[in-house]
């Protein structure tokens, strides 16, 4: 590793900006200096915009095979800078290279192939009507310039989410990474650079004065936004002024059922990969799980089994399996949440202990947890996980639906039972069996405070068009 420390400076209409090394991104379980980048300003978002507004009417110009082909393209040059790209979001983010096929290789494996699967998709014109002389054609056309806010978990799959469709149907995009992980968002601008026309895709760092000042901007026709529930509010609060339409993916607190008598020893390497993946840090990944008062014990105590042997590391390690919290303020929450369900009771089974000299904790098996309790009640984001005693099916249900947020839930066991029961659970998604997956053809979005519009699939596509009727009536 060299001992210079790279800077990565922003993306204003292909251009590199910003050369000052203004802020230092560190690696979250070993504090070492992983690069600089420098601070935004609003000016910088007005050039931003500036620049992909002027971009934008050429762009959706083009032939659409033109820019179907400009996204295979995009997908080509993640392929081709993958390992520098996976090596630059471990360092930032703490997530390992592999974590059973789960780490940032696996998320760059997800750049590349939600950049082929949004390339092959089209939005074609649709007669919706044509009767008695009149005939009716519905187009989708590009809403303009995209303001993209991404979040620190999975940093550049989450921001091709958003690029993607935007470009594909016509838009261009202007994105601020969050400022904890900053750097792999601002290398992937750099390189697509080379690759897509200037002014189609620009780069802003800052926090959260650089944020309100892009949803809020005039010139922007939509907001896509990816964090959580308390900054997606003000998210919509920014871009009201402007009446800018926005897609909001927020915050989860995930339950996953298991039913009666379901063979649990079976079930827990998934249930310990559904609550952990990420160490935890993922809006899909279940947060709580109930569990029938006769099956608790044993469903507990393997996962707490599992939790043992799995190795927390630094994300370069080849037999690490778990990263760091990537940032302190998340790390103390989960820490304060697992010390909070202590002291009221629930039992500590395995993990919640301070890996290393960084942010990295244990993961946590929390057995007898309660209802009422906190680490149940909100959303940890982290390695620590609560499971709950039910008596019936009916309770389990109401616990499980007893909360302000509806992105995912799971039903565990007994196929034909499990659909039975995954129909009265109130989420954008439900799972049975499994949990966290998700395809690029397949629509995610959630319900409640969990976000407004879906992403993925043709509906996910729309989310970036207007509807543009022509409306003709032959002349008698």
């Amino acid at each position: 590793m060299s001992s210079e420390i790279p800077h990565y400076s922003m993306v204003i209409d292909g251009e590199l900006v910003g050369q000052g090394p203004d802020n230092v991104i560190l690696d979250p379980f070993d504090n070492t200096s992983v690069g600089t980048c420098p601070e935004g300003t609003a000016q910088d978002v007005d050039r931003a915009v500036s620049a992909a507004r002027a971009a934008q009417p050429g762009w959706a110009a083009l032939p659409d095979e033109e820019r179907a082909a400009l996204c295979r393209a995009v997908a080509q040059a993640f392929e081709a800078h993958a390992e520098e790209l996976a090596t630059l979001i471990t360092r930032e983010q703490g997530k390992p290279l592999d974590a059973g096929g789960f780490g940032s290789r696996f998320e760059l494996g997800g750049c590349i192939g939600w950049s082929m699967a949004t390339s092959a998709q089209s939005l074609p014109d649709r007669t919706v009507l044509d009767e008695g002389g009149v005939r009716a054609v519905e187009k989708r056309v590009p809403k303009g310039v995209v303001a993209s806010i991404t979040p620190w978990n999975w940093p550049l799959l989450i921001g091709t989410w958003h690029l993607l469709p935007a470009i594909r149907t016509g838009n261009t995009v202007v994105m601020k990474p969050s400022p904890f992980t900053p750097l792999s968002t601002l290398r992937a601008a750099a390189i697509l650079s080379e690759v897509l026309p200037k002014g189609v895709f620009n780069v802003v760092t800052g926090g959260g004065e650089v944020g309100a000042h892009l949803t809020a901007h005039p010139d922007v026709d939509k907001v896509i936004f990816t964090g959580s529930t308390a900054t997606g509010k003000k998210v919509m609060q920014s871009a009201a002024e402007s009446v800018t339409h926005c897609t909001l993916e927020l915050g989860g607190n995930d339950p996953a059922i298991v039913l009666p008598g379901a063979p649990v020893e079976a079930m827990a390497a998934g249930l310990f990969f559904g609550s952990f993946i990420n160490a935890g840090q993922t809006c899909g990944a279940i947060k709580r799980i109930y569990v029938h008062e006769a099956d608790h014990d044993a469903l507990a105590e393997a996962m707490a089994n599992i939790a043992r042997g799995t190795k927390v590391g630094h994300g370069t390690e080849a037999d690490s399996a778990m990263g760091p919290l990537q940032n302190a303020p998340q790390r103390n929450k989960v820490k304060a949440l697992t010390d909070a369900a202590v002291a009221s009771g629930a039992k500590l089974l395995a993990g919640g202990e301070q890996v290393g000299q960084g942010l990295a904790l244990s993961p946590a098996i929390l057995g007898d947890c309660t209802q009422d309790m906190d680490i149940v009640r909100l959303e940890q984001f982290g390695p620590a996980i609560p499971l709950v005693r039910y008596g019936d099916i009916d309770e389990a249900v109401a616990m499980a639906n007893d909360s302000e947020y509806g992105l995912c839930a799971s039903v565990w066991g007994a196929p034909d039972q499990a659909a039975q029961v995954a129909e009265r659970l109130v989420a954008g998604t439900v799972y049975i069996n499994t949990h966290a997956e998700l395809h690029p053809m397949v629509p995610f979005g959630g319900r409640k405070a969990s976000g407004i519009g879906v992403q993925f699939g043709e509906e996910g596509l729309k989310a970036f068009t207007d509807a543009k009727v022509v409306y003709e009536r032959t002349p008698a």
